[in-house]
């Protein structure tokens, strides 16, 4: 039996989704700009977060990226998640958005995406379920259907996956196969 418990009204409103949209500074990671020496950008992710990535692929929700940054260490962590619809550098994420739904063969009303600031604000208000990490900005936390116990690059991202997977029909399924 799971332990997670989502009001169900939460989970109805998630009920459909096939795509979900994910900021990275400030939801798969904690939104520092870390800098070595040598001006090189580095991150940190959280390993909660990306087999929350990998579950939803398994339970047939495609999780695709959208982030106005690019750097050689977010093309590393989510080619090795097997995260194939990505933008990066883009300041246009609505445009992107579409990009993806049209390719997907899908609408907004099968979407998901969760985010944390302003430049979200047009994906989110959009979505069929919309998530922000605890940390985000109030602007985003007020158009969010849910806004997560944990803090961005803090297993935000990975509980936003697992409101999905519950709401989808599969955690159950999914849990027991770690069982």
């Amino acid at each position: 039996m799971p332990a997670l418990n989502f009001p169900p009204e939460l989970l109805l409103q998630a009920q459909g989704v096939r795509v979900a949209f994910f900021d990275v500074d400030g939801v798969l990671t904690d939104g520092g700009l870390y800098l070595s020496e040598q001006g090189e950008s580095l991150k940190r992710f959280n390993i909660l977060d990306g087999l929350g990535l990998k579950l939803l692929q398994c339970a047939g929700i495609t999780p695709a990226v959208i982030t106005g940054r690019d750097s050689a260490p977010l093309r590393s962590r989510l080619a090795a998640l097997g995260i194939d619809h990505v933008h990066y550098g883009t300041e246009a994420k609505l445009a992107a958005a579409e990009a993806t739904l049209s390719a997907l063969a899908l609408d907004w009303s099968q979407a998901a995406g969760i985010g944390d600031d302003w430049p979200d604000l047009a994906v989110l208000r959009r979505c069929r379920f919309a998530g922000a990490p605890a940390n985000a900005h109030p602007e985003v936390r007020a158009v969010a259907h849910h806004v997560t116990a944990a803090a961005g690059g803090h297993g935000a991202a990975r509980e936003f996956c697992d409101l999905l997977l519950v709401a989808s029909g599969r955690y159950a399924g999914l849990l027991e196969t770690y069982a």
